[in-house]
């Protein structure tokens, strides 16, 4: 059925309403922050991010071609942002926004649903076989990246200090708040030089590096379409075991409320116990909750019951606010003035080197260590986002959020190797 003919039959959806009720709804909210009566809370931020992310996952979704290639994430991210640069959003709305994205993090809850929903969804043998099997590509694509792109840098004129200090770094910290700041904080100290004005120098090449590490995961996504048997369709590891048809078998009986309330405890639980083991241990408490959750899920901790309604909770959200997340990112996160400051040929070669060069390294280890090509080159294309904001957008892209939690260890654990070893390199410089 064409899309006219469902209008026509007012069976074309926006996003989660009927276009009519959306239209209405949307029209209401636009008064709201006409008058600027937006309330600044949780009710005021839904309002903003829902039916812009709709509206721009549903063109996307009908773009001829353009679908094919991750229009919907692309267009929820970068609209939202070349909208904010161009000063089309009244203060009022920003604020609103923020007080959901920022304030309340919603972004940290939207990640904690998946990873807890989708690892506890998960089989045992699949989940262990993962982890264990993308450490060896994390790493090498690492240190591969950094040669590649120090060499590309430097071929245009660039010294490797600055070219892996200020751009190749950065790409690969994981994301703002865990790499960007604290490498920032780290420069400054050592160089006592001016924080702000690393925080300035280094957050372009982590949103360039977001961009492109989208496009690539859009085209290998396109191909794993074209080559079926480089796919596996969301599954990253080749293994056989008693029962994998079953445990492969989708899901669809119907949502158990009661279950999915339920999640929302247990990833709250998993959360606040990723916290503490931090205290103990000063490693990233994100990191500890996957492996906290992990471990339950091995030891099968949980009943069923608590497990499946975990699993239903992620795919509610992950099914209807994965592009109204991204939209409020790019209202708020993705600073195209800080990036068209330093866009230059070679900067960008420099980037698209460093993307290209983790995610194919991911590609290639594939074949050693019984992977699927598409989904561990995605996976890789994970340590070159933005953290939590670049997993979700890449992931977006594919059709692989399922992935979460193989993607946050490789943009966490590979981003504070990264912050690590950029740090422990220039205080041997300048000591």
């Amino acid at each position: 059925m064409s899309i006219f003919q469902q209008i026509k039959e007012n069976k074309f959806y926006v996003g989660s309403l009927p276009l009519p009720i959306f239209i209405g709804c949307s029209i209401i909210v636009m008064i709201s922050a006409w008058l600027d009566i937006l309330p600044k809370s949780l009710i005021g931020g839904f309002a903003v991010i829902l039916p812009l992310g709709w509206l721009l996952g549903t063109i996307g979704q009908n773009l001829p071609f353009f679908k094919k290639f991750g229009a919907p994430a692309i267009l929820s991210l970068i609209v939202p942002s070349v909208l904010v640069y161009n000063d089309v959003f009244d203060a009022n709305t920003l604020t609103a926004a923020k007080m959901l994205m920022k304030d309340s993090n919603f972004l940290l809850f939207y990640i904690a649903s998946l990873v807890c929903g989708s690892i506890l969804g998960m089989h045992r043998v699949i989940l262990v076989n993962g982890f264990v099997r993308m450490m060896i590509p994390m790493l090498l694509g690492m240190i591969l990246a950094a040669f590649v792109g120090v060499g590309v840098a430097m071929a245009f004129g660039d010294t490797w200090e600055h070219a892996f200090f200020y751009t190749v770094a950065p790409v690969m910290a994981g994301g703002v708040g865990e790499g960007v700041l604290q490498l920032s904080n780290a420069y400054s100290n050592i160089l006592n030089q001016d924080y702000d004005a690393f925080v300035s120098a280094l957050i372009p090449a982590t949103v360039v590096g977001n961009f492109f590490a989208i496009t690539y995961t859009a085209i290998i996504n396109r191909v794993g379409e074209l080559k079926p048997h480089l796919s596996g369709k969301g599954q990253l590891v080749k293994i056989q075991f008693d029962g994998m048809e079953e445990a492969l078998k989708e899901d669809k009986s119907p949502l158990d409320a009661r279950a999915m309330s339920g999640a929302v405890m247990t990833l709250a639980t998993m959360f606040l116990l990723g916290l503490i083991l931090e205290k103990l241990t000063h490693f990233p408490g994100p990191v500890l909750m996957i492996i906290a959750t992990a471990l339950v899920k091995y030891l099968r901790i949980l009943p069923e019951s608590v497990e499946k309604g975990s699993q239903q909770w992620y795919k509610f959200i992950s099914g209807h606010f994965t592009y109204p997340l991204m939209a409020g990112l790019g209202l708020l996160y993705i600073d195209l003035g800080s990036v068209v400051n330093v866009l230059t040929i070679p900067y960008f070669l420099t980037i698209i080197s460093v993307v290209f060069t983790v995610s194919m390294t991911g590609f290639v280890c594939s074949y050693f260590f019984k992977m699927y090509p598409v989904e561990a080159s995605i996976i890789s294309s994970c340590q070159s986002g933005m953290g939590g904001t670049g997993d979700v957008a890449i992931l977006s892209t594919a059709n692989r959020m399922n992935l979460m939690p193989f993607a946050q260890v490789a943009t966490r654990l590979g981003g504070a190797l990264m912050v690590i070893g950029a740090t422990a390199l220039l205080r041997y410089l300048h000591s």
